[in-house]
């Protein structure tokens, strides 16, 4: 059964005020409780000590401060860290940190599946459940700080998770909204505090959205981009087809960090034979011509049925070779959590893998029912 009280995780700074006053308190009190649930990372009342004892109670009686609940916390031999993460509703995403020697970056996810269908990517097979609500992904950030104990909100420079990418399961320009309202909550100065400069956003192109977010929250912009011309991309990426190449690199030339020469990123999996060549690199220099940009080239992670495989090295570095020389900057992305399917491409929750697996048990059985059928959220899209 739900909780029939409010959850203060995922409000805007005036929702939280609005809600202080629809109980009768000051609109000060909104402020307290944003510096105690952002800054120090409390999800009891109890423990705030500059709010009365029978205000304890009062808020208890009314709100909570959520955390999603952990179904699985994994971590890699190379100190990736992974966990499963269950709503209220029993759907699960996934959520990655991927660790450097004194920081990091945590990898939050935007939906329960993904609609895009991307030939190469492992959580496109898992069909959309829905989006994620504002809270939830804020708590997926703050649950991964609980996991290394980083409460309060400790300087810039001493931070081990020191950054976010969205990045995760589900195309976030797709649950513009909620994604927004979340970027806002931490960025905030009085809560967790991210720089704008630490977080990327990664879109696979939705091109309408990408110049809304450069007015709402510039952020650092990463397009998953995998093909330099349109033919290819809109085999391997069906959303290519709405949104072709033109339109995107126009978008990107207009977004705030283009402009004011800060780097779009643009991420590049390496498919042997589709889109690995000499001639695709050189297609891939005229492409993105007078954009600030960097290449993150990125090995492909095999998974249980995938048709591609992973180009080889020598044909990755001459590929970075011809990036380099045409002036870009081109790095072989270093694979993490390979061993706990935490890597590029491979997210997708084990209750859904799980679900699917006996979904196919039952078809090949020839049993049918509507117990077993999909949510009509899943094939909206």
């Amino acid at each position: 059964m739900s909780d029939p009280r409010t959850d203060l995780v995922g409000l805007s700074r005036d929702e939280l005020q609005a809600e202080m006053e629809r109980i009768g308190e000051k609109p000060f009190r909104a402020k307290q409780l944003w510096q105690w649930i952002y800054h120090r990372g409390v999800t009891d009342f109890t423990e705030m000590s500059n709010i009365s004892k029978s205000l304890h109670g009062k808020l208890a009686d009314h709100f909570y401060i959520s955390r999603p609940n952990i179904s699985e916390e994994l971590t890699s031999k190379d100190r990736t860290r992974k966990w499963l993460f269950k709503f209220d509703d029993n759907n699960e995403a996934e959520t990655v940190f991927i660790p450097e020697e004194d920081r990091g970056a945590v990898c939050i996810s935007s939906q329960v599946g993904c609609t895009l269908t991307c030939k190469f990517c492992h959580t496109g097979t898992q069909l959309l459940v829905r989006n994620l609500s504002s809270a939830e992904i804020v708590g997926q950030f703050m649950a991964a700080r609980d996991s290394y104990g980083e409460w309060p909100s400790p300087p810039g420079d001493k931070r081990l998770l020191s950054n976010i990418v969205l990045m995760g399961m589900g195309e976030p320009l797709y649950n513009y909204d909620n994604v927004v309202k979340a970027l806002k909550i931490l960025m905030d100065q009085e809560g967790i505090s991210l720089s704008k400069r630490r977080i990327t956003l990664s879109t696979s192109g939705v091109v309408p959205e990408i110049r809304r977010l450069g007015e709402d929250a510039d952020v650092e912009l990463a397009i998953s981009l995998h093909a330099p011309v349109d033919e290819v991309r809109n085999e391997i990426m069906p959303i290519n087809k709405k949104y072709p190449l033109a339109d995107l690199m126009a978008a990107v030339k207009d977004y705030p960090a283009a402009i004011n020469a800060r780097r779009v990123t643009f991420e590049y999996v390496m498919l042997k034979g589709i889109n690995d060549s000499e001639a695709d690199a050189r297609a891939l220099t005229r492409l993105v011509k007078d954009i600030p940009c960097k290449f993150n080239l990125i090995p492909f992670n095999p998974w249980p049925g995938s048709n591609y495989e992973c180009s080889d090295r020598a044909t990755q570095k001459k590929f970075v070779e011809i990036l380099n020389r045409a002036g870009y900057t081109a790095t072989i992305r270093v694979t993490r959590g390979q061993d706990i399917l935490a890597a590029c491409g491979q997210l997708k929750s084990e209750s859904e893998r799980t679900r699917c697996s006996r979904m196919k048990a039952r078809i090949e059985a020839g049993i049918h029912d509507d117990e077993h059928a999909l949510p009509a959220s899943a094939v909206a899209q």
